[in-house]
C-alpha cells in the first residue's frame, strides 16, 4: 500500500501548470472578486481602521502634555488635563479597534466561507479524469486548511498590516513635525529593514507552498490507510504504515521548520535593526534635552512615535510572512478553481428530454481514457438498447462494459462516433436532464454517512416519507430497515458500514425505484452477494426493470438468461449479440464464459 501512495504523491500536478508570474504577492488580488460583494463592510472597516490609526497618533501629544505641562510645571491641574486627554483618546482607540476587529473578522469568516463553497461547487462538477491524477486528500486540504489560512489573513493579518502601515506613515509625519534631525536617524535604518523583508519574504512564500503541499500529502496518506483499515490490519501492516506515515510527517515537519526559521530570522532582524535605531535616536535626543535644544515632552512624544514606527514595521514584517503563506494558499485554491471541465452542458438544450423515447444507440463509438491515451477502451462500437427492453453486457474483465455506462452518463465523451438517446446526440442535452433520465445501481452501492431515509431519498429529494417507505418495500428492504434500532432514522455509518452487502444493495435499489427513471443501469448488482441476498435483490430488480429500458453488466450469466439481447464484448468491441440460446450456438467466447462459470458453481 505504501508504494503506490508515495509514487502518487511524488507526481507533479499536470492539470494545473503554475505560471511564473504567480510567484509574487499579486496572486492575492484574485481574492478581490470574493471580497467585492461586501464592499460596504470593507468601507466601514477601512473607516474604522483609519479612525483608529489617526486617533492613536494623538496619544503622543498626550505624552508631550503629560511631561511638559504636568511633570515639568509641577501642576496638578495640567497633569489632570493631560491624563483625561489620554483617557479620552484611549477610549476612542478602543471603540475604533472594536469596530475594526469585528468588521474585518466578519469579513474574513464570510469570504473564507464563500471561497470554500465556490471551490466545493466547482470540484463537485469536475470531470472524473481530474481525480485520476489529483488525490482526494489534496483537494480536502485546499478546501479546509487553505481556506482557514485565508480566513486568518483576511480577518486579521491584512488589517493589521494596513493599520500598521497607516500608523507608520502618520507617525513618520509626526516625527518630522517634532524633530527633523532625529527623524533622519530613524530613516537611515529603513533600507536595512526593507531589504531582509523582501529577501526572506520570497523564501518564506516558497517554503509555505511546499509546506501546504506536504501537509496535503500527509492527509492523503492517513485517509487512504484509514479507508482500507481492514486490509491494513488483515495483512498486519500496522508497523509498516506507521513508519511510512512517520516519514511523510517528518518531511512536512522539515519543510515547516525551514519556513519557521526564515520567518524567525526575518522578525528578529527587523526588531534588532529597528530598536538599534531607536537606541541611537535616544542618545542623540537625550543629548539635545540636556543641552536645552528640545524639551523632555518633545523627546517623550518623539520616542512614542518612534516606537509606533518600530512596532508597525515589526508587525508589517511579520504579516508579510503571513501574506506569503496566504499567497501559497491562494495559488492552490485558484489552481483548483481554474480547472476546466471538458464535458460541457448545453445551454439551452437542443431537444426536450421529456419528448425523447428512452432508446439508446451507440454509433461507431471509439474511446480511450485521458490518462491512458495509448489504450483503446472502446473500439468502433455500434449497439442499440430498444425502448422497454433488457440489454445485457457480458465479457471478460477489461472488455469495456463499465466504460459504456460511463460514456452513457457523459462522465466522458467519446473521441469518435456518437451516443444517442431517442435519436438525439446526448451532447445536445444538458447533463442534468440526461442524468435525471437514468438511475444507476452499482456493484458497490454508494451510501452516505446519514440515516436510511436520507440515503433512499437521495434518489428524489422532494419525496415524502410515505414514498420513501413504499420504494423500500418494493426493493424488499422494508423488513430489515424496520428491524434497525431507529428504523428509517437509523444512522448507517460511513459508507453504510453497519449494513450487510445485500442490505446496502437493496437500499441502492430503493433509491433507484424512488427516482423512477426511464433508463436503468445495473452494474454487477448481484455479483458479490450470497444466495439469500441475491434472491431478495433479484426480486427487487425484477420489479424495478419492468417497462424500463435496462442495461445490465453481469458476470453471473444466470441472472441475464432472460434478457432480450445479450451483447458479448471483448477488448472494447462487440463480438456477438443475440439471446442466450442463440449465443450458445454462435459465439465461442460466450460458450467459454458459460462453461467457466458452470465449473466455478460446481
Amino acid at each position: 500500500m505504501s508504494a503506490p501512495l508515495n509514487s502518487r504523491i511524488s507526481q507533479p500536478d499536470n492539470q494545473s501548470p503554475r505560471a511564473p508570474v504567480r510567484k509574487q504577492l499579486g496572486i492575492l488580488t484574485q481574492l478581490l472578486k470574493f471580497v467585492r460583494p461586501y464592499r460596504r463592510r470593507v468601507i466601514a472597516a477601512l473607516i474604522a481602521l483609519l479612525f483608529t490609526a489617526v486617533v492613536m497618533l494623538f496619544v503622543g501629544q498626550g505624552v508631550r502634555m503629560l511631561i511638559d505641562q504636568g511633570f515639568a510645571q509641577q501642576s496638578m491641574s495640567e497633569l489632570r488635563s493631560a491624563v483625561i486627554y489620554i483617557l479620552i483618546v484611549t477610549l476612542l482607540v478602543a471603540i475604533g479597534t472594536f469596530s475594526r476587529f469585528y468588521l474585518v473578522s466578519w469579513l474574513g469568516e464570510r469570504v473564507s466561507a464563500d471561497i470554500r463553497q465556490a471551490v466545493f461547487n466547482h470540484v463537485i462538477t469536475l470531470h472524473p479524469s481530474y481525480f485520476e491524477t489529483t488525490g482526494s486528500g489534496d483537494i480536502m486540504s485546499r478546501i479546509t486548511t487553505d481556506t482557514t489560512l485565508l480566513q486568518s489573513i483576511i480577518g486579521s493579518s491584512f488589517s493589521m498590516a494596513l493599520r500598521s502601515a497607516l500608523i507608520c506613515v502618520g507617525a513618520m509625519v509626526m516625527l518630522f513635525a517634532t524633530n527633523f534631525k532625529l527623524t533622519l536617524v530613524v530613516l537611515v535604518s529603513v533600507p536595512f529593514i526593507l531589504v531582509p523583508i523582501l529577501f526572506y519574504g520570497r523564501k518564506v512564500r516558497k517554503l509555505s507552498r511546499q509546506s501546504q503541499d506536504s501537509m496535503a500529502d500527509v492527509g492523503s496518506y492517513a485517509g487512504e490507510a484509514i479507508e482500507h483499515i481492514k486490509t491494513v490490519q488483515s495483512y498486519t501492516r500496522e508497523k509498516q504504515e506507521q513508519s511510512a506515515f512517520f516519514r511523510e510527517v517528518e518531511k512536512a515537519f522539515a519543510i515547516g521548520r525551514q519556513r519557521i526559521l526564515q520567518r524567525a530570522i526575518l522578525i528578529a532582524g527587523v526588531i534588532l535593526i529597528v530598536f538599534g535605531a531607536i537606541t541611537g535616536m535616544l542618545w542623540v535626543g537625550g543629548s539635545d534635552v540636556i543641552s536645552g535644544k528640545m524639551t523632555g515632552g518633545d523627546l517623550g512624544a518623539f520616542v512614542f512615535y518612534a516606537i509606533l514606527v518600530a512596532s508597525s514595521l515589526a508587525t508589517i514584517s511579520e504579516v508579510i510572512g503571513e501574506l506569503q503563506r496566504a499567497a501559497g494558499a491562494t495559488e492552490r485554491l485558484i489552481e483548483l478553481l481554474n480547472v476546466e471541465n471538458p464535458i460541457d452542458s448545453v445551454k439551452p438544450p437542443v431537444a426536450d428530454i421529456h419528448n425523447l423515447v428512452p432508446e439508446i444507440s451507440f454509433v461507431d463509438v471509439s474511446f480511450h481514457y485521458p490518462s491512458r491515451p495509448q489504450q483503446m477502451a472502446i473500439r468502433q462500437l455500434s449497439l442499440t438498447a430498444p425502448r422497454g427492453k433488457v440489454l445485457a453486457l457480458v465479457g471478460p474483465s477489461g472488455a469495456g462494459k463499465s466504460t459504456i455506462f460511463e460514456l452513457l452518463q457523459r462522465f466522458y465523451d467519446p473521441q469518435q462516433g456518437q451516443i444517442c438517446l431517442g435519436g438525439v446526440d446526448i451532447r445536445h442535452l444538458t447533463l442534468k436532464d440526461l442524468r435525471n433520465k437514468m438511475a444507476l445501481v452499482p456493484q458497490q452501492p454508494a451510501l452516505f454517512s446519514s440515516d436510511v431515509m436520507h440515503n433512499i431519498r437521495y434518489g428524489r429529494p422532494d419525496a415524502t416519507d410515505d414514498e420513501v417507505i413504499l420504494a423500500a418495500k418494493q426493493a424488499h428492504a422494508h423488513q430489515f430497515i424496520e428491524s434497525l434500532p431507529e428504523g428509517y432514522h437509523s444512522f448507517l455509518g460511513e459508507k453504510g458500514v453497519r449494513l450487510s452487502g445485500g442490505q446496502r444493495q437493496r437500499i441502492a435499489i430503493a433509491r433507484a425505484i424512488l427516482k423512477d427513471p426511464d433508463i436503468l443501469l445495473l452494474d454487477e448488482a448481484t455479483s458479490a452477494l450470497d444466495s439469500e441476498s441475491e434472491h431478495h435483490v433479484q426480486q427487487a430488480l425484477e420489479g424495478l426493470m419492468r417497462n424500463r429500458t435496462t442495461l445490465i453488466i453481469a458476470h453471473r450469466l444466470s441472472t441475464i438468461q432472460h434478457a432480450d439481447n445479450i451483447a458479448v464484448m471483448d477488448a472494447g468491441a462487440i463480438v456477438d449479440i443475440g439471446d442466450h440460446q442463440s449465443l450458445l450456438h454462435s459465439c465461442e467466447l460466450y460458450q467459454r464464459l458459460v462453461k467457466l462459470q458452470f465449473r466455478q458453481q460446481n
